[in-house]
């Protein structure tokens, strides 16, 4: 087994753990045990950013791709090692660990305990599906042309980061209108702002480097492929939750649910175009 294999299969448990540490502080109230939690979250994100970088370093090295294909010519040319964002499965890791990123950079704004626990279970999931599910394609493979190009990691990156802070939101909006009495109203809709704050830029950033990929790839800037569309949307819900907030004044339970409503679109362009419709991004589904 393959080092970064171990190091993600370690992450994939140590994500349960940091759920269950959450849950035992819900039961006993003791803040050493949050403090805990907070530490494990720091070592788990260390650990998953540990098999990220070995899965990349893997990538250079000629058994990962001749495994994948077997014997014979590659139909295209390998050229060198690539970052592990290639695929369904490496896309479901980032993702993760995105989210771990989120939790870690906005440590001080995420006091509530349940929204950091509801995060990593986020995370814990999207591991655990790319680990466990038999549909899930593991193995290293070597990119196809219209990847080998260094927007790839521009593109990715702002993406997932803009769908990791939407995530945070989504979940603040989601409590806010459930309305916990453990958690304060005010608090989550600051967090939920905050979050959007965060993912619109870099959504914007995601949509114009992936525009400019596409003209490298493909000669065209944009396509109107079904990834790319559903990506506009998104981009407009939220953009549209900036302007209602601002302009209009929108706050409690309206803004709660625009935000809902965003995050409805994200996971569509993320999963349902790579799942239901075919198009230039469905290798996303690897």
């Amino acid at each position: 087994m393959a080092l970064s294999d171990k190091a993600l299969g370690l992450v994939t448990l140590f994500y349960l753990i940091l759920f269950l540490m959450h849950l035992l502080y819900f039961a006993s109230g003791k803040a050493a045990v949050l403090r805990g939690a907070r530490l494990f979250l720091y070592m788990t994100f260390g650990l998953h950013s540990t098999g990220l970088l070995a899965r990349w370093v893997e990538s250079y090295s000629p058994w990962s791709w001749t495994s994948w294909h077997g014997v014979g010519p590659l139909p295209y040319p390998q050229g060198p090692g690539h970052a592990p964002l290639s695929n369904f499965y490496e896309s479901l890791i980032f993702y993760a660990w995105c989210i771990a990123l989120i939790l870690v950079l906005m440590k001080k704004s995420l006091r509530p305990p349940l929204i950091s626990m509801l995060a990593g279970l986020t995370a814990l999931f999207c591991m655990g599906y790319a680990s466990l599910s038999p549909s899930v394609d593991r193995r290293i493979q070597p990119l196809i042309p219209a990847l080998q190009s260094n927007w790839l990691h521009v593109h990715v990156f702002t993406c997932f980061i803009a769908y990791a802070s939407f995530a945070v939101s989504f979940l603040c909006a989601l409590l806010y209108v459930l309305k916990p009495e453990s958690l304060q109203a005010g608090k989550l809709e600051e967090i939920n702002y905050q979050g959007v704050m965060v993912g619109f830029p870099m959504l914007t950033a995601g949509i114009l480097t992936g525009a400019v990929w596409a003209h490298y790839a493909w000669g065209a800037y944009w396509s109107w492929d079904p990834k790319e569309t559903w990506s506009l949307i998104t981009w407009i819900v939220y953009a549209l939750f900036l302007h209602a907030r601002f302009t209009r004044g929108w706050k409690g339970r309206k803004i709660a649910l625009l935000s809902i409503v965003g995050f409805i679109s994200v996971i569509f362009t993320y999963l349902g175009v790579n799942f239901i419709l075919a198009g230039l991004h469905s290798y996303g589904a690897g």
